[in-house]
């Protein structure tokens, strides 16, 4: 199969978007690591939420998380903090996606494209295929709440 490279006008609406939710609604600054492209589809956290894209460009967006971190996100939304991962831990973390993506989908107008509802997957060493044809680029990021990265895979469509 070949591979599509992602163009950085695709990126950097997700780093606004993510560094905007982040401000906005959980008053966090995030400082952003080092870019990376993931190779292969196991994941290194413990959640993760899903939004698929489509229009004239189509993938999928993944924020990434480990427990604690997911805890403390929906501590700072909902004001009252989850003992363990709870419905309403799970849903933070759909929430904090579809805030990402629909953020970035704002910032790519021109793409005229339609998010999908939020998949959120929960356990150690679970895995996530992205059918767009891209080799996802990897956005990590670091704050007072922890650490989390911000996966993005989106291609043209032809």
């Amino acid at each position: 199969m070949s591979y599509q490279p992602i163009k950085v006008e695709f990126v950097n609406p997700f780093l606004d978007a993510t560094s905007a939710v982040f401000r906005t609604m959980l008053n966090t600054e995030l400082k952003r690591g080092a870019l990376y492209l993931r190779q292969g589809m196991t994941l290194s956290h413990e959640i993760s939420g899903i939004i698929g894209l489509s229009g004239k460009a189509k993938g999928t967006v993944l924020i990434g998380m480990n427990s604690d971190f997911a805890i403390a996100v929906t501590d700072k939304l909902l004001g009252e903090k989850p003992d363990g991962l709870t419905p309403e831990v799970i849903d933070a973390v759909g929430e904090l996606a579809n805030m990402v993506a629909g953020g970035a989908k704002t910032r790519l107008e021109e793409l005229n494209m339609s998010i999908s509802l939020p998949s959120v997957i929960a356990g150690k060493n679970h895995t996530v295929s992205f059918p767009s044809g891209a080799v996802p680029i990897g956005i990590p990021f670091e704050s007072e709440l922890g650490a989390f990265s911000v996966e993005v895979s989106l291609v043209e469509v032809a």
